[in-house]
Formats: C-alpha cells, structure tokens, sequence
C-alpha cells in the first residue's frame, strides 16, 4: 500500500474513531427533542403593553423570565431551556413534562398577594348589595364560602412582596390542606404593624383577584407567620405555595403557542423512526450492491459513516456547546434519511461518470479518477444549493424543523467527505492490491436520443392545469388550507385502547357542544383520532371522552395551540425562508455558471414546483403547516441539484459539439445524464416512500409532499427549466 493510501486511511479511520468517542455515552451526547421524548414546548407573551415606559416593559420582561425560573427549578425539572424571543415573548421547553394543565396552572398563575381590610359596616355592605357601592371600595366573592359577598377597601394593606416562604401544611382537621407563609424581616414588621393596628378586623387575603379567606384578626401577630386556608385540592395547594414562593408575575402572561407530546407518542415516533431509516437504508443498499457491484457495495459502505458522521457531529456538538441544545428531533430522523437517499445521488453520479469513462475505452484506474474529477463541480454546486435551503431552515424554523436543518445541513457535508474521499479512497486501494481488474455494473439506460423539448407544449399546459385547479381549489376553501402553525387553534391527537369511527366522535362533540371541530381517522392506525378546533377545546374534549366512553380507555398523544398573533409570524418567516432561499440559489448559481439567463430558469422551475405541490397538497385535502414548507424548500434543493448536473453537462458539451445548435446540445446532454436522474430519482423517493409508510402519521404529510415533489422536480428540470433557458439564452453564446 502506497504512502498516501496510508495517510488516507489513516484520516477516515480517525474520523470514524472521533465519530464514535463523540456518541459515548450515546444518552448523554444525543438529546432528543421534546416530539421523540415527551414534554411541553411554549411560547409565552409576556402582556407588558399597557406599562408606562420603555425601561418598565423589558423589565416586567425579565422578571418574568426570573420568576419562571424559579418556579421551573421548584417543580426539579432537568434540562430545560428558557429564553427571550423577540421583545416581549419567551421561549420555555419542558423536558418530560406531560401533565399539561399542572403546567400551565404553574406557569400562567400570576400569583400577585395581596392583603385588604374588610368593611364590616352593615349599612355600607347592604348599599353594595343594591349596587352602590362606597367609594374606594369593592364587592368580590369569598372563595372559601362559595358565593359569599364581601366588602373589601381597594387600598391593598400589605402585598406578597416580603415573603420568604411558602409550604403546604395539613389543617388541624387533618382533612384539609392549607399553606403555611413566613416574611422577612420587613415582611414580618409589616404584617406585625398591620395585625396589630387593626386587631378584631376582617383581613382578606386575595390571590390574582380572587378572596381566598377573610379571617378575622384575633390578636397581633409578630411571629412573621400567616395561614391561607380554602377549598384546596393538594396539588392545587402545592402550586400556589410554589407560585408564593418564587414571587408574583409582574404582568399576567399569555401562551401563544403550545406543543404538548406525550410519551406514547414520543416512544411510537422513535420507533417509527428507526424503522423507517433502517427499511429506506437496506432498501437503498439492496438496490445499489444490485445495480453498481462493487461500485454500489463502497457507496453503502460510505453511506453507513455518512450516517456515523452525522450522529458523531451532533455528538461533538454538545460537547464543545453543551447550551447549545443540538436536538434530534423527528423531522430530524427524517432530515437523516432524506440525506442518505441524497448522499447516493453524488455517489450515482460519480459511478456513471466512470462507466463512461470505461466505455470510452480509458484504464480503469484512469477512469476512476476522471469520473471523480469530472462530478466534483456538479457534487460540490449541488450540495452547496441545499446547504442554502437548509441554512435559510435553519433561520426561519422553529423547534423541530431547527433539527432538521441541523441533520439536513450535517449529512450534506457528511456526503461531500465520504462520497469524495473515502470512496474514492477504497476504489484506489483495490485497483493499487489488483483486487479488482473491472468494474461490471448493471446498465438499464442505453445511448437513448429522446428529443425532450418538443414536449415543452404539452408540458406548460399539464403544469398550468395542475396550478390553476389548486388555485381554484385554494379560493374555495379559503382559510381552511392551512395548518394551525399558520392560521391558529389548537390540534390534540388521542390513541383509543379500541378503534373508533370519526361519526361517532363528531356526534360526541355535538351532544357536549364542542362545534366546527375538524376529525380526522386513519386507515392504518383506527385507534387514533386527531381532532382540530379554533379554540382550547381539551378540558372538554377529555371529559367527553372520559364520561361518554368509560368503556374505551383513551391516552393523549399530543396537544398543540398555536395563537393567530404566532400563527402570522410563522407565515411571514415560512415565506421569507423561501423567497431567500430561492435568491441565495439564484445568486450561487448565477455565480457558478456565469449565466443569469440559467440561474433565473432554474428558479423560474423551481416556482414551478412550488406551485405544483402546493396545488397537490390542497387537491389531496391536506393542510400546509411548517413540516410542508419543510419539504418544499428540500424540494427546491433537490430540483435545483438535477438542474446543475444537466447544466454542468450542457456546458461540458459546448465545447466538444460546436457543429451543433444549443438546443441540440441540450437535448444529447439530458440524454447522456437520464440514467443519472430517473436513478436518483429513484433512490431519494424510495427514502421518501419509507418515511410515507413506515416514519408515523406526524411526518406523513412530510413525505407525501417529497415524493410528489421529487417526482415533479425531476420532470421541470427536463421540460420546464430547458426551454425557458433557451427562450432567455436567446441568440447568446453559452
């Protein structure tokens, strides 16, 4: 073995040694997202409008973040992230967290204390009674006594400020549970200072409005103690004591947007996941030993360290930023076969390049390396053109989506060293020890000399039918095209111990008045009900179901609310990642080929797609939400590499046909390379069609919209992107 084999060796063995340190311990250097191991995902709003002033709205901002904080790390969860979004919204991921109501109660109570004095007049609280009440005063309802009036001053004696504790006790009953409060030092001499001038007097205690009890003062109390007792259920108690505690809100908060998973569901996705990457890889692996030989069995070999790379890249990650919360996510499963099926694409190429090189009569060892060196350029634009898809994800994503731009992005450069390097590494060492003296590969694509552009009529017309029919269909069903991610409600999706009928659901909610519900069943799974509303419908939809059903046990998989206020700025940021995706694209390509006229057919084609999928979409009556423009904008990547390798080839050709015209050259070029594209074509739908049957129902959408989307891909590079180059090219010279 020669020394540079050696070295090579040496680096691609290094790489795989870094790639498994890296992964262990495999629990602690890959986290999983909040979709895989159940939990909450939040966006809060924090409601500081109505302050006066600037410095008194990014306050109320971070006190709240501190209070959360505090109430986060009281309630022992681990690993959780919080941080501010925008100017007045925060970001909160609770790890393992799936009882969402304790949650929320915890996150969204205010718990501002305040303490007022009782009118005890009989004159006055009778007048308050008729509806005129005193100045300066207010009639509540004492929780305690159920619907008990009471006249309280508006004047608040003494706030919540200066408490130092809080903790649940039993009362003496032994029955009910209290808390149990201690102050400061200034809490203590306040409360002291107010017992004592008002002993014989009613004290209300009022939690966010609310009078929990009005104990009378029976004498002064200097200890620094106090008791709030109510009608507590325990876990009630224990949250208002931790909510005490850690301090009040300074302003309420709202969520604007809500991803609750449970941990069924979290544990089916993982396993749909494994399956569907195991089934796509031995499926994409079969295919190439079968079609390639030897060429096919190196490929796969580079395909398992690609897929090593990967997982070790995310490894590596969260050991050099271990607060940089590198997850994988589903849709990140899914970013991990789609690169596989899209790493086989560079090595296709790189093996049909050398059977050229060998029908033309060149050695082997000679035919491998031009092959290499005659697909870099078109490997290298290809995977950069998705780079740019998956970095303007990256931008605009939200969660999930973020950990598929992250596998998407980690797989592209994964591809580039193991589809270059290591096989042209290991093509070298068997041609150098004699061990191969051929390379046999199956040939399915004769010298064809179909004249593509004469078909570009027909083309334009299928294409422009299939986009004015989802137009149409766009303006009939109005709002109703998209997912809550962009228009708002809520979805919650329940898995029933025995199948049931979307009638029987629907009649369901009607009898509990729970109207315009959208539900949807599944054919393959008839036990799972996923049911959509405007509205936070849950409490009422789970109590239906627990009273109407009792027979049929039922567990939550996942809850997701999205407000309207989220839902538009997901919009906007779903369409600023394509539109800048689409012109980073335009630019690298005008850039690389020197020719704007191919740059603005390539995305003209790729507008096409969009168009063609999003009218699919519509047609088949699903629903856009992030996890489709997820896969439009893989699909405009996708496109854009078919239309550089032809491109690539068109411009190797020029040269070598001048005796021809452009569109002749054009035309022998989509010929020479159609192996090459039906072949990825192919392998990158065969990955698509295992996450469509075996990757779960939460990325079904995802993969219907790249199989239709790869397949309309590769027929606009052949018959959209050709002519329109040519209609631009015009009289120029390429």
């Amino acid at each position: 073995m020669s020394p540079e084999l050696r070295k090579r060796f040496f680096v691609i063995l290094a790489v795989i040694a870094g790639c498994i340190a890296s992964l262990i311990p495999i629990n602690k250097r890959i986290n999983l997202g909040l979709d895989l191991k159940g939990g909450m995902h939040l966006i809060l709003k924090v409601q500081n409008d109505n302050l006066p002033t600037a410095q008194a709205r990014e306050d109320a901002v971070l006190k709240s973040m501190e209070v959360l904080r505090n109430r986060i790390d009281g309630l022992g969860v681990g690993e959780t992230l919080l941080q501010r979004q925008g100017e007045n919204q925060i970001l909160l991921q609770l790890p393992g967290v799936t009882d969402r109501d304790k949650a929320l109660d915890m996150i969204g109570r205010v718990a501002r204390l305040e303490f007022h004095l009782v009118d005890a007049d009989e004159t006055h609280f009778k007048d308050a009674l008729s509806g005129h009440v005193p100045d300066g005063e207010e009639l509540m309802i004492e929780k305690k006594d159920g619907d008990t009036p009471i006249l309280i001053y508006k004047e608040v004696a003494m706030d919540g400020e200066g408490i130092k504790d809080a903790r649940v006790d039993i009362s003496q009953t032994g029955m009910q549970p209290k808390i149990t409060m201690s102050f400061n030092d200034k809490g203590t001499k306040e409360f002291g200072d107010l017992t004592t001038a008002h002993v014989s007097e009613r004290l209300a205690i009022i939690l966010d409005n609310e009078v929990l009890s009005a104990p009378n003062i029976r004498e002064p109390i200097l200890t620094g103690d106090a008791e709030i007792t109510g009608d507590f259920k325990f876990e009630e108690a224990s949250l208002l004591a931790l909510a005490l505690r850690t301090g009040a809100l300074p302003v309420p908060m709202t969520v604007e947007e809500e991803r609750t998973i449970g941990p069924l569901l979290g544990k089916d996705s993982i396993e749909a996941g494994i399956r569907a990457t195991i089934l796509g890889g031995v499926a994409i692996v079969f295919f190439m030993c079968i079609y390639y030989l030897v060429g096919g069995f190196i490929a796969s070999v580079a395909l398992a360290i690609n897929l090593l790379m990967i997982m070790g890249s995310m490894g590596l990650l969260n050991i050099l930023m271990p607060d940089s919360q590198i997850t994988l996510t589903l849709p990140g499963i899914a970013g991990i076969i789609l690169t596989l099926g899209m790493a086989v694409d560079a090595n296709v190429l790189i093996n049909e390049r050398i059977r050229e090189e060998i029908d033309n009569g060149r050695p082997l060892s000679a035919s491998v390396n031009t092959g290499y060196a005659r697909a870099w350029s078109a490997i290298l634009d290809s995977h950069v053109t998705s780079l740019i898809a998956a970095f303007f994800l990256f931008q605009f994503g939200s969660g999930p989506i973020k950990g598929f731009a992250i596998t998407l992005s980690t797989g592209l450069i994964a591809s580039l060293f193991t589809s270059i390097y290591v096989t042209r590494t290991f093509f070298n060492w068997l041609i150098s020890e004699r061990i191969i003296k051929a390379l046999p590969m199956m040939h399915l694509f004769g010298k064809q000399n179909f004249n593509f552009l004469n078909k570009k009529y027909i083309c334009f017309a299928i294409s422009g039918a299939i986009i004015i029919a989802g137009a149409l269909d766009f303006i009939h069903k109005k709002g109703d095209v998209f997912g809550i991610d962009f228009a708002g409600g809520q979805i919650q999706e329940f898995k029933f111990a025995q199948p049931i009928s979307a009638d029987s659901i629907r009649h369901l909610l009607k009898e509990g008045h729970v109207e315009n519900a959208v539900i949807q069943t599944f054919p393959n799974a008839p036990d799972n009900v996923i049911i959509r509303t405007q509205q936070d419908t849950s409490a009422p939809v789970a109590a239906i179901f627990r009273n109407q059903m009792a027979d049929n046990s039922f567990q939550v998989l996942r809850i997701e609310k999205v407000g309207p206020v989220v839902g538009q700025a997901l919009r906007v940021k779903a369409l600023y990642a394509i539109v800048l995706a689409l012109l980073g694209m335009l630019v690298y390509i005008g850039i690389r080929f020197k020719h704007f006229s191919f740059g603005a057919a390539t995305v003209v084609a790729i507008f096409h797609d969009v168009l063609i999928t999003l009218s699919l979409i519509i047609l088949s009556g699903r629903q856009i939400d992030l996890l489709v423009v997820t896969a439009i904008l893989t699909i405009t990547g996708y496109s854009t590499n078919d239309a550089i390798i032809i491109y690539d080839r068109v411009r190797e050709n020029v040269p070598k046909m001048r005796n021809k015209s452009l569109p002749d050259v054009i035309n022998e070029s989509i010929n020479q390379t159609l192996g090459r594209t039906v072949l990825t074509t192919f392998m990158t739908t065969l990955s698509a069609l295992s996450l469509y049957f075996f990757g779960g129902e939460v990325l079904n959408t995802f993969a219907f919209v790249l199989i239709r989307g790869f397949l309309f891909g590769t027929y606009s590079t052949v018959w959209i992107v050709s002519p329109l180059f040519l209609w631009w090219q015009g009289n120029k010279k390429w």
